[in-house]
């Protein structure tokens, strides 16, 4: 056999080492490829989780409209709209009747309420969702505070006719027949020239898929759970483990939109309890309610309860809600209910 030269050894022995570190490079490059690909998927997941999301669209900057919403014994006979709101916030107001605050957002809703009037500090969450406040009245704090806070509100006291209307199929007081709908009120947002979009983002974050509870923390079973806020006004949620929903109560009756005629249900419910007292020398026991700070609550959905923390820094901030190992609360796709109790309320999840 013929020796091979130096020159060619040489050559051989440089293709050798192209063709090595060659295949060294391609095996680098398909791992970072993968990497990327799988960084990319990931994404891609979460982006697909956030479009999957129905309660809201994540990507709306769309205002939302807070509607004050009358809930007296006879006035939750006509109680209208409330199916369709994405967030509810339920607060004490005098002599152990409660209101809601209902959020709206890119809704259609034909008929909102019966509408009734402010309390101040209902403009807390307000501010925090950066919406249009609709209200029927307002007591003199909130009157002062929609002034100085510059709050884009429609007040039913000045567009009866325009912007709400009277509505008394049951033949109620005249407070409990005052009425709106997103239509009126889109139409009332035109007319007043109020900004119609927002950067603030949602007050909550929701996931498409059932949120795991007990990676944060102990969870307790919750298939009954009553919240009362005095003896007038008793809540009741019971679970449907089919639709994975609570069906709502108040006072031991079905609580039923008219508008629908169909039980509410909700998908989560986040309960927590604060100070609230009768503001010194006010006649008609209008309360004050101590809400800047931090606390413990619940987060109530899917048959179990969890142990949270809320925080509010300012009247103007988003509330925040983590878990107790400190990580952002995430909230199943669906309606929330909050339920601000007073501390001289009960809470009992069973």
């Amino acid at each position: 056999m013929k020796k091979l030269s130096k020159k060619t050894i040489i050559i051989i022995a440089s293709i050798v080492l192209v063709l090595i570190v060659g295949g060294i490079l391609a095996v680098v490059l398909l791992k970072d490829d993968k990497k990327s690909s799988d960084t990319g998927n990931k994404q891609n997941e979460v982006l697909d989780q956030q479009e999957e999301v129905k309660i809201v669209d994540v990507n709306s900057k769309s205002r939302p409209y807070a509607v004050m919403i009358n809930n007296l014994n006879e006035a939750r006979q006509v109680q209208s709209g409330l199916s369709d709101a994405y967030l509810v916030y339920e607060l004490i107001v005098e002599g152990g009747i409660t209101r809601y605050l209902a959020l709206f957002k890119d809704a259609e809703t034909a008929k909102i309420g019966s509408v009734r009037s402010a309390r101040h500090y209902y403009l807390d969450y307000v501010l925090e969702n950066d919406a249009f406040f609709v209200h029927w009245g307002y007591s003199p704090q909130a009157q002062s505070d929609i002034k100085t806070l510059k709050i884009n509100n429609i007040n039913g006291l000045t567009y009866e006719g325009k912007y709400f209307y009277r509505d008394n199929p049951l033949g109620l007081s005249s407070e409990h027949t005052g009425f709106t709908k997103m239509e009126m009120l889109k139409s009332a947002v035109e007319k007043l020239g109020y900004r119609t979009e927002t950067d603030s983002g949602l007050l909550l974050s929701y996931s498409a898929s059932s949120v795991k509870l007990e990676e944060h923390g102990e969870t307790q079973i919750a298939t009954n759970v009553t919240i009362k806020y005095s003896n007038y006004t008793n809540n009741k949620y019971v679970y449907n483990s089919e639709n994975k929903v609570y069906e709502r109560f108040v006072n031991n009756k079905e609580h039923v939109d008219f508008a629908t005629k169909e039980q509410l249900t909700v998908k989560n419910i986040i309960v927590y309890e604060l100070e609230n007292y009768t503001i010194k020398g006010d006649d008609k026991g209008r309360q004050f309610l101590d809400n800047i700070g931090s606390g413990e609550g619940y987060y109530i959905s899917e048959g179990k309860a969890i142990k949270i923390k809320w925080s509010k820094k300012d009247r103007a901030s988003k509330t925040e809600y983590t878990y107790l190992d400190g990580e952002k609360l995430m909230v199943n796709d669906g309606n929330t209910f909050i339920q601000i109790m007073p501390k001289s309320g009960k809470l009992t999840v069973e």
